[in-house]
């Protein structure tokens, strides 16, 4: 299975024209029972983007490795949770995926399905390089389609031109790392390795909980924004008030739990707002006796 699983790699590789380089070592110190997921995380991340990338998502997991307070299950839990986010699905990666799908059914059988994808117009125009992306972003803006435009775009493999058109969207995986998308990837994931480091060090029973909150992020169009203005929401209003110790919060864990329970598709975030106002007043008239964060 690992040999069929490189060889479509390496053949998808060749289908849109880039070669992957040599993936990372494993970080040094890493115990063992944690290998297998940063292994997978690497070659995910190969496979999505290439060999600079797989490293940027080792030197990511370094930065935990040999704490005192991180175990192996912490560390596989970031490091699956980070490749995932790492691995988004923009639609660069969609073409990628039906492509490796093509190379599956030529090796193996399988049948062709029809992928449709709802995407917002400012998201289909964060794939592109943000010096072009600007330019586009401020003209649409300016005649109101950026908050209300949503187009369906099919991925299909039926025909050659189709192919092509994949093959064309999937080499645009050069310029990804210049996008607006990845900007906001990049920033993303840095606060979230962030926030991590200040449960490890602030308030170790909620670490698992912070780690966590990189599953409400996931998918493309309104579902994904959604989840990230409710992910910076959680963070801004209850995680890194605690750290900062200005908000007396003994369970944060709890705490985040609570807030993602009432977290709906409100993009007006209601629900979610009032929940966190509630949890903040109840640790605010508790005072110093909530043992706040040190």
């Amino acid at each position: 299975m690992k040999s069929v699983r490189s060889s479509l790699r390496y053949l998808l590789a060749d289908l849109i024209g880039e070669d992957e380089g040599e993936p990372p070592f494993l970080p040094v110190g890493l115990p063992d029972a944690a290998a297998p997921a940063v292994s997978e995380g690497i070659h995910l991340l190969m496979e999505y983007q290439g060999a600079g990338y797989a490293q940027l998502y080792v030197d990511r997991i370094k930065r935990f490795v040999r704490r005192s307070n991180v175990d192996a299950v912490t560390l596989s839990e970031i490091a699956q949770l980070l490749a995932a986010r790492m691995a988004y699905e923009d639609p660069i990666r969609i073409a990628q995926l039906k492509l490796l799908d093509l190379a599956t059914r030529r090796s193996g059988g399988g049948h062709e399905i029809d992928d449709l994808r709802r995407f917002r117009l400012d998201e289909l125009i964060g794939v592109l390089p943000q010096a072009l992306a600007d330019s586009l972003l401020a003209g649409f803006e300016q005649i109101g389609w950026l908050g209300r435009r949503r187009l369906t775009v099919r991925f299909s493999t039926r025909s050659r031109l189709r192919i092509r058109r994949l093959r064309l969207m999937a080499g645009l995986r050069r310029w990804r790392l210049q996008s607006v998308r990845y900007a906001e990837e990049r920033a993303w994931a840095e606060r979230w390795l962030h926030m991590i480091a200040r449960a490890l060090d602030k308030q170790p029973a909620a670490v698992h909980a912070v780690i966590a909150t990189a599953t409400m992020i996931q998918g493309q169009g309104d579902i994904y924004r959604q989840g990230l203005a409710d992910w910076h929401a959680i963070i801004d209003g209850l995680a890194k008030p605690t750290f900062d110790g200005v908000l007396p919060m003994s369970d944060l864990a709890a705490a985040i739990a609570e807030a993602r329970g009432a977290a709906m598709p409100d993009p007006r975030q209601a629900a979610l707002k009032r929940a966190i106002a509630q949890i903040r007043a109840r640790a605010l008239d508790a005072g110093p006796n909530s043992h706040a964060a040190e």
